[in-house]
């Protein structure tokens, strides 16, 4: 139910304009039924009796009108649950140390099934089978039907009374025309550009894909369509009554889509097709993995021309750490999952020729505004230029400087057995971290009704199934994977005149034959509107299709012209993962820990899936990962020929082999899992550069192991195992005390350096936390410390790899994976303000570099010793050489400010920050690196 802000507040308090859109009847209540009209739908079988719970900030009413945006920017009301679940969940970063079992609902939300008599808040029936209640305290809409149809009628309605704008957005987001719709500010125009080129689908396409499940998936394929339509109607139902109603989202009036005073406009209809381009969305940020492929070779032939062939590559393999014997894992018993590694004698391989690399251009016939967002080719950085050269224009493309098969990976996840729990059932505490937005991208609900029954979160606008969440005995969530199912192949380009090809022709060999690309196109162009005042401008963007995937680069490889192109597993399958959460969401299918793991087999994305019930814990790592032919390297781009293909390769739908389940990570009931996006297990080879010795994982995996050693294990203690990691700075407790053992190994003379040094190491004695000195001071208890390091750490890494690696092989590998990924820091994949951090950096390799250099045991050393050439004495001096930098920068230079913070205020610049992509804002949060919807359960029985 949308709370309305009462009229006379309004006509006193708003402006004259707000007041003359009220009077014009767009603020009219949703009508609904209270709890004394209505009786509450009687819960099912709840087997946590009490001891599950979970959060989800900011709140579960991720909708306003236009009374309530006004409100919230002129005066700073948010609407009713807007904002309710950002207190408890803000605090735990402060009161984590005295948490206790009794305690978590402080900081947590009962998770239990239904709704008390006394808890109900409001009661809508959107149609006879079907009774949508939601509770007082948070808002969250329990979802009862007593038909399947009518559950799923259900589930698309309340999904509009909570996220009607935002699922708007991202089916434009999906199909590449946000700026049309939303306006052509820059941040929409980088949305579309990102997010389109990685599958731009015809409505042929979608339909397809659609049309795929429904007839390739047998009984619970059709099943899954039909709940989709459900959903689907259900979405539409309550657009059309809030339309005519006007109590519709206010963004739709703001952005010129419905007039404020007339209500002349439309909310597009929504269809099924609507739920593939959102699923390509959502599997693009937080499913994906690999690619790349091209900068790695870009990067390999640095180190080749600095060493030559043989030396280069061996010390190129050293930082791509394919399968480093001193990563973190999530399976830590032994057990070996052999996927990538390094073929002996590599065939089908294909480098580009030095110089020749041009990527791929997207956007094309600027005109207006849009001319103000494109990025004109500019000379490198001095420190660049080596690089420049490797491509034909000598202009660097901008994505050759972020992890490329990063992605969005934040999630974690902590599982302990029974054996080590104080009751003797195992507890979790689990949960994927999807950004901070308002409204959140994720929606809180509990769908009950005939082969369903679930409670949790679904991403706004795919919500028919519940999928990250609780059954009636059993728990489970998911932490993005990323492992290598997408990859590149080097096209040869042909004329169909039998001409000689260029760099630039539209047609490539594919199987002997001379085939046309499909020119794929989306044109764009906006108007200034209320919400977004960027001036009228248009582009369009361009990409071209192959039978081996979308067009990213072109270059020469032995003097051919090739183009490189990306291909994944999961392209043109984006929503068959509905059928595997179908089955999570199915009480008669998931009964034990074995079902679970059959049921995400299903999953095609690539996501590592945790389970805990009274009895098991359990993992499974989802995704399609192809088979690919005999002694091809998966890390590198190789011909597009046949005989390189994934095995069984077709490319009318993109199937293929996929390896078997039994060939994917997995595992029940180990003592103990961690997951923060780390190494699956053993021999199981890391898509990235990222997955070293020493990792985020860490700060979980000791603390757990810990725990897990003394036994005894509560709710609480893990919860508090979560948090602690979640407010430790990675370079403070796993690489500065081998730092301060090389800076130690002579005294240090300099009375600035020497306090610096007693700073740093006071920091570190007290847990490396990025912590207040009390809730609610905004001072951290060791300021200086943080500073330091935060100014540190990029100087030592330059001084510690440059001038042994060179400039250009430097350069190259901090393409491949980013320096440094603070909390403060604007810079890598997730940004400013955004919570998740230290998921990228070269911690790794400063550790190894050092150890070894302090003549320490190192596995999987680095090719060479870089700090000071491996002499000790030498790397000293490097480090405290850029350590002298680093404390001669002052606090205004480390935190230089932005729109949100002053510079050089420290504690702000960390600050989690609501990313607005509605009219609503929320107020910025302490930083902690936890999941966004987090979970914690303990059940005690089990069917």
């Amino acid at each position: 139910m949308r709370r309305r802000i009462p009229r006379t507040t309004l006509h006193r308090r708003l402006t004259a304009t707000a007041a003359l859109l009220l009077t014009a009847g767009l603020l009219s209540p949703l009508s609904t039924a209270t709890a004394a009209d209505d009786p509450v739908p009687v819960p099912v079988s709840d087997h946590c009796e009490g001891q599950c719970a979970d959060i989800l900030p900011p709140g579960a009413n991720g909708s306003a009108t236009l009374a309530e945006i006004l409100g919230n920017k002129l005066f700073g009301t948010q609407p009713a649950h807007a904002d309710d679940q950002l207190g408890p969940y803000d605090a735990l970063s402060s009161g984590y140390p005295s948490l206790t079992d009794d305690t978590l609902t402080k900081f947590f939300n009962d998770s239990s099934f239904g709704v008390p008599d006394d808890a109900v808040g409001s009661v809508t029936r959107p149609r006879d089978d079907v009774t949508i209640t939601r509770d007082k305290k948070n808002g969250v809409p329990h979802i009862k039907g007593s038909t399947r149809y009518g559950t799923e009628f259900g589930a698309g309605y309340a999904a509009g009374q909570d996220r009607l704008w935002l699922i708007d957005l991202f089916r434009h987001i999906g199909r590449g025309e946000l700026t049309s719709f939303a306006g052509g500010a820059l941040a929409n125009q980088g949305l579309e550009q990102e997010f389109w080129p990685q599958a731009p689908y015809t409505e042929e396409d979608l339909q397809k894909q659609v049309d795929y499940i429904r007839t390739s998936g047998g009984a619970r394929g059709k099943q899954a369509m039909e709940d989709a339509q459900a959903y689907i109607d259900g979405l539409n139902a309550y657009r059309v009554k809030s339309k005519n109603g006007r109590y519709f989202p206010g963004e739709y009036v703001l952005t010129g889509k419905i007039d404020a005073i007339t209500n002349v406009g439309e909310i597009q209809p929504f269809k099924v097709t609507d739920m593939i381009a959102l699923a390509s969305v959502v599997g693009g940020l937080f499913g994906n993995g690999g690619g790349g492929e091209v900068d790695a070779a870009l990067s390999l032939l640095a180190s080749q021309e600095k060493y030559g062939v043989e030396k280069g590559t061996q010390v190129w393999e050293s930082f791509r750490g394919r399968d480093d014997p001193e990563a973190v894992t999530t399976v830590h018993d032994g057990t070996s999952f052999p996927y990538g590694t390094k073929p002996k004698d590599a065939r089908g391989r294909a480098l580009p020729d030095r110089g020749s690399v041009e990527r791929e251009p997207l956007v094309y016939d600027r005109t207006g505004s849009a001319v103000t967002g494109k990025k004109a080719p500019v000379e490198a950085p001095s420190r660049l230029k080596p690089l420049q050269g490797m491509y034909d224009d000598g202009v660097l493309p901008s994505d050759l400087f972020t992890d490329t098969a990063s992605k969005k990976g934040m999630s974690n996840a902590l599982l302990v057995s029974g054996a080590h729990t104080a009751s003797g059932h195992p507890v979790a505490v689990f949960g994927p971290q999807t950004g901070y937005f308002a409204p959140q991208l994720l929606m809180m609900q509990e769908l009950q009704g005939p082969g369903i029954s679930a409670r949790g979160v679904s991403f706004a606008g795919v919500g028919m199934y519940i999928q990250l969440g609780r059954g009636q005995d059993y728990a489970w969530s998911a932490t993005s994977a990323g492992q290598d199912i997408t990859d590149t192949y080097a096209v040869q380009l042909c004329e169909p005149g039998g001409g000689a090809p260029t760099k630039r022709s539209t047609s490539y060999l594919y199987r002997g034959t001379c085939t046309p690309m499909e020119k794929m196109e989306r044109t764009n162009a906006w108007k200034p509107t209320v919400a977004d005042s960027t001036a009228a401008g248009s582009y369009r963007m361009q990409v071209f299709r192959t039978k081996y995937g979308i067009v990213t680069h072109r270059a020469t490889v032995d003097g051919e012209p090739v183009a490189y192109t990306a291909l994944r597993s999961t392209y043109r399958h984006e929503a068959d993962s509905i059928i595997g959460f179908q089955m999570l969401n199915d009480p008669s299918y998931v009964t034990d820990a074995s079902s679970f793991k059959k049921a995400a087999q299903h999953i095609s994305y690539a996501f590592n899936w945790f389970y805990a019930d009274s009895r098991d814990i359990a993992y499974y790592n989802s995704g399609s990962n192809p088979v690919r032919a005999t002694d091809v390297d998966m890390s590198l781009p190789v011909k597009g020929e046949q005989a390189y293909e994934w095995r069984d390769f077709d490319p009318a739908d993109n199937t293929a082999a996929y390896t078997p389940a039994a060939e994917h990570p997995n595992s029940t009931n180990q003592d103990y899992y961690i997951s923060w996006n780390n190494k699956q297990a053993k021999g199981f080879t890391a898509a990235n550069f990222s997955l070293g010795a020493v990792h985020r994982g860490n700060l979980l995996d000791d603390r757990v192991k810990k725990l897990t050693a003394e036994g005894g294990v509560t709710r609480a203690s893990l919860t508090q195992a979560m948090e602690e990691a979640a407010v430790t700075d990675l370079r403070g407790e796993q690489v500065l005390p081998e730092i301060l053992k090389v800076i130690r190994s002579k005294p240090v003379d300099d009375p600035q350096l020497a306090k610096a040094v007693e700073q740093l190491e006071a920091w570190r004695k007290a847990g490396a936390q990025r912590n207040q000195t009390s809730a609610g001071s905004k001072t951290y208890a060791h300021p200086d410390a943080v500073r330091i390091m935060d100014a540190w750490w990029p100087l030592l890494v330059k001084a510690e790899f440059e001038p042994g690696l060179g400039t250009g092989l430097y350069t190259a590998l901090t393409g491949q994976l980013s320096v440094d990924e603070a909390p403060s820091a604007g810079h890598g994949p997730t940004g400013s303000h955004a919570g998740s951090a230290f998921q990228y950096g070269w911690w790794g390799y400063v550790d190894k570099d050092l150890r070894a250099v302090l003549g320490q045991p190192v596995r999987g050393e680095l090719g060479a010793r870089y700090c000071g050439a491996g002499d000790l004495s030498a790397c000293r001096d490097t480090l405290l050489a850029s350590l002298t930098e680093a404390v001669a920068k002052p606090a205004t230079e480390v935190y230089p400010g932005d729109d949100t913070c002053k510079a050089g205020d420290q504690w702000c610049a960390d600050t989690i920050v609501h990313r607005a992509l509605g009219g609503i804002t929320h107020r910025s949060m302490q930083w902690q690196n936890r999941p966004t919807y987090q979970q914690v359960v303990e059940f005690p029985s089990h069917r």
